[in-house]
């Protein structure tokens, strides 16, 4: 492989480099900034989500696949809207469930060289620059999480989300763990922690980890109906808010 050749392209631009002029600084903060109220602007009244992360590498006929496309469905059937990632694989699968069943489906993408490409199966989508913008607006509308057997990106949104909830900074939302077999090393990495003090034990209680796609649906309705009730937002005409 030649120097110059990369495995994974670069993005065309990197911003964690270290410090940079003030102008530079200051156009990169307002582009965050501008990032963040598209967002709010676009999902405000897109109603209550249920976030599914996962791989974007697997295909139709992979039994993963399958499973998210079956969550997707059951969410629009618990009458919310299922949000992803809004790329191929896993997120695919979910908004498709969705989208065919007649629910809404919502995608937060990101710019990337390589795999991050929209899905057809979206009612709504929006487009980010950056992960940690998109990772806020994944969870920010979310009441609920589903994590299929995904990589580096999917493990980062399971931790980050169960770091936010362990500290309270996000209360009483349920996170299921789908593939026993696949997470097995992962929960005896987590059990390994819970015996070594490293993380309470009652934090584990945090994840239900399972095969089944019916006890993962009970579970969040169950956690769902205990702990919150669903209001509608009302519009701001003068800030000429859509539904």
């Amino acid at each position: 492989m030649k120097p110059e050749e990369h495995l994974i392209p670069p993005k065309s631009h990197v911003y964690l480099d270290g410090p940079k002029s003030r102008g530079f600084e200051l156009s990169f903060a307002i582009r965050v900034f501008w990032q963040f109220i598209r967002g709010f602007r676009k999902l405000h009244f897109i109603g209550p989500c249920i976030t599914v992360f996962g791989s974007a590498r697997f295909k139709e006929d992979h039994k993963f696949y399958i499973a998210a496309r079956e969550f997707g469905k059951r969410i629009s059937d618990l009458g919310f809207v299922t949000m992803t990632g809004g790329g191929p694989g896993i997120m695919e699968a979910a908004n498709r469930g969705a989208f065919e069943s007649g629910g809404i489906s919502v995608g937060c993408n990101v710019q990337l060289p390589f795999e991050q490409k929209p899905n057809p199966y979206m009612n709504r989508s929006i487009t980010f620059e950056h992960f940690f913008v998109r990772k806020v607006l994944l969870v920010k509308y979310s009441y609920a999480f589903v994590i299929l057997p995904g990589g580096f990106g999917t493990m980062d949104e399971f931790f980050e989300t169960l770091t936010l909830i362990q500290t309270k900074t996000i209360t009483q939302f349920p996170i299921v763990l789908f593939g026993k077999e696949y997470y097995k090393e992962l929960w005896d990495v987590l059990e390994h922690m819970a015996n070594n003090g490293s993380i309470a034990k009652e934090d584990l209680s945090l994840v239900l980890l399972t095969d089944d796609t019916n006890e993962a649906m009970s579970h969040i309705r169950t956690y769902i109906s205990t702990n919150y009730k669903i209001k509608p937002r009302k519009r701001s005409l003068w800030l000429m808010e859509r539904r």
